[in-house]
This record gives C-alpha cells, structure tokens and sequence, in this order.
C-alpha cells in the first residue's frame, strides 16, 4: 500500500494508533496515559500520528444513561493537542460479550478505517494499545490495510483477559504475527513469555509522567483549596473494586488523626459511602469525584502521602504522578508497581493486600517521611526520553524491513 521509504534523515513515519483507550471530549481523562506517549513521540518530529479510539455505540446522549450516556456524547471527531481524533462507534454487548468484543471492535470500525488509510495516503504502521480487543481487532486491520502493526500490553489485558481461553487464544494468534510487542512493566513481559510468547520478541517501554505538568505546588494554598488542617493521604482511580479503595477506607479506621481523600468515579461510590459510614469514618472521608487532570498536582501536593491498593497494576502512573508532586506513596506489590517503586524516598510496598497491612505501612511511613524535595528528585528519573527514542528504533526497523 505505501512506496518504499528510506528511513533517514528527516523522513517521518505516518502511523496510525488504534486503541479504545484514549481521552476525548467528553472522557477527557480516559487513557490519558496513552495519550501522552503518542504526544511525545509526535514532540520528536519523527512521526505523524492519526489517532482512531473508537466508541462504543449507543443512542441516547440524557445524563440519566450514565456511562452509557457518555459514549452518546463523543464527538465523531476532534483534535486534541494539534492531533486528529476520530471516534468511530462499534457495537459492545455488555457482560456476555467478551468473546466476541474483537470481532465486533473490528467489522464496526473497518470500513471506517479502509477509507481513512485510502484518504491519507496509507500508514506505515499501526499501533495499537492494549491486547484485547483493540490489539485482535487491529490484526485484522493491519491485514486489510497491507500495513505491519505493533501491540502494546497495559495490564489488565494481560493479567486478567488473557486467562479466559477464546481471548487468551486470540491475543496469542495476534502476537504470533505483530512485527513488535511491547509491554509497559517487565511483570506484564514475563507474563507474556508464560503464555508461550518468545521474551525476545518483547519490548518494555515503561509509561512515566510528564515532570512539567506534574510537579510540586505550594502545599499551603493546595491545602486550603481542599480545607484540610490535619494530615490526609489520597486514593486516586476508578471507584471500582479491584483498586482497592474499600481497604484504604478500612485501614484509616486506626488513624483517627487521617483524613482520606478519594479522586475517582464509578458504580462503587455508594458501597464506599455507606462502608465508610459503617465504620463511622464519613467525616474523614472525602470524595472528590473525578477531577480534571490540570487540578491533581494541587491534589497530590496538599497530600501527606498517596495509598494504592490495587490488586492489579500494569505499570500505575498514579504512583509517579504523585511522586513527581513530592508526595510519596504506598502501595500493594502487584505486578509492575515493584518496578515504581524501589527505594525509600519513593515510598513503601505492601505485600499483603489487606486493611492492616496497610494501616501499618502507612504509619511506618507518616513516622518517618522522605523529603519531599527527594521524592521529587527519585520521580525525575523516569522520563519520556527513552520511551520514545525506543519507540522510533522500533517502528522505523520495522518499516525499513517491509520496504
């Protein structure tokens, strides 16, 4: 479909990502994690990315529909950081539509995407984030547009899709033909080679923080936008269960001294209400909803610490945003967090997933706190730089070897 092309000099590639993980208009912080590796890949010069994030279909827009709703309110196209965005709609069965969540992902978009690839003038490369379905579905359209195409895993793809047989079988049959895999924590890789999948074959481009956006604030002014007058630690994510936050709430139960904020929305709300009115804690726990992403480094800076008790975690950017505010963590060992967190001035890793083991982390560190200038210093390390410049050694092999 493309000429071939001589990757040298100035020449850049034309690549198109694919993924349902990308924020929009109406998601502003769904998936902004991907969103920020492809801003800095463009930010090299050495790519021109389209960006295809589809969306779920669905016909009424009434806030009464909740996320449902949302989906409703996705524009068909924006552009976001001088990028173009295109949301085409594809059909998701809920609940029992996993085994098939691909094949629909792939006939809802393809016709789209055909004649967006005729339009640009074809794509060197596709690039999709996360295996399932949006990696499946983008082997199929990698075939129809003649194009190589690369996966990355994320997580939960990995640790808890890939253990169900059809998408596990699937997710295999698309790595066995994807010119690249890469993953976001070693964890995630050496899952991958425990399914069968060569480790050479495996690339870990680690997601890290934007140290501009991210960075210390004036913790006076941040604590008194938030009226906190004693110490407070922070949960921030999904109010679903798998993050955990019924345990943080649990485990403050021994620090009547704390208060809990807690950034996020989703169908766990009200349990966590009412949990936290069992416990007799409602006082002390706030939740804050879900907060633009230019309003958390005031967040993460009036806090003392931020609490992750995620029973899985590809690789959380929650634990270097808070770091790179100064502020350091603690948080369950599960998968990539090991790899964030790794010495003291970034915080503690929990190695039991309950409310005591917690509680007794969190005490060790509110006892003895780094400085939050040292927690900084340690969050500097991780920087976009070699993600990306792993990333073009990457893609641009891949299409010197097909041209």
């Amino acid at each position: 479909m493309n000429d071939p092309v001589d990757f040298g000099g100035d020449v850049m590639l034309k690549i198109l990502t694919f993924t349902t993980l990308y924020p929009n208009e109406a998601q502003p912080n769904h998936g902004v994690f991907v969103e920020n590796r492809i801003r800095h890949l463009v930010e090299s010069g050495q790519a021109r990315v389209t960006v295809v994030a589809p969306v779920p279909y669905f016909p009424f827009s009434s806030r009464h529909f909740g996320r449902y709703g949302v989906f409703a309110r996705v524009p068909a196209q924006e552009e976001r950081y001088g990028l173009r965005l295109y949301h085409p709609r594809y059909l998701v069965i809920p609940k029992f539509g996993m085994t098939v969540a691909a094949s629909l992902l792939y006939q809802g978009v393809k016709s789209f995407v055909v004649q967006l690839a005729e339009k640009e003038g074809g794509f060197d490369l596709l690039d999709a984030h996360y295996f399932y379905p949006d990696g499946v579905a983008a082997s199929r359209l990698a075939r129809d547009l003649e194009a190589p195409y690369v996966m990355t895993a994320r997580g939960s793809d990995v640790s808890e899709i890939a253990q169900f047989p059809i998408p596990r079988r699937q997710i295999l049959q698309a790595a066995e033909h994807a010119s690249g895999l890469i993953t976001v924590a070693a964890a995630l890789k050496k899952e991958l080679v425990a399914m069968g999948i060569r480790k050479e074959r495996i690339g870990v481009f680690r997601n890290v923080v934007d140290l501009k956006i991210f960075s210390p604030q004036d913790r006076v002014l941040a604590r008194a936008k938030l009226d906190l007058t004693g110490r407070a630690i922070l949960s921030v994510g999904h109010l679903i269960p798998r993050k955990g936050h019924d345990l943080i709430i649990q485990a403050i139960s021994d620090h009547p001294e704390l208060t809990l904020l807690i950034v996020g929305s989703g169908p766990e709300r009200q349990n966590l209400e009412r949990l936290a009115e069992d416990l007799g804690v409602e006082r002390r726990v706030r939740f804050l909803g879900q907060c633009p992403h230019e309003m958390l480094p005031d967040i993460y800076s009036a806090a003392d610490a931020l609490v992750l008790a995620s029973s899985r975690e590809g690789w959380a950017n929650v634990l270097l945003e808070a770091m790179a505010c100064g502020t350091p963590v603690v948080a369950t060992d599960v998968w990539g967090t090991g790899e964030v967190v790794r010495s003291p001035e970034a915080g503690l890793l929990v190695k039991e997933r309950n409310p005591a083991a917690l509680s007794s982390a969190i005490t060790r560190l509110l006892e003895c706190l780094p400085e939050r200038s040292a927690t900084r210093l340690y969050a500097e390390k991780f920087s976009w730089r070699e993600t990306t410049t792993h990333q073009l050694e990457l893609f641009s092999r891949i299409v010197k070897q097909r041209a």
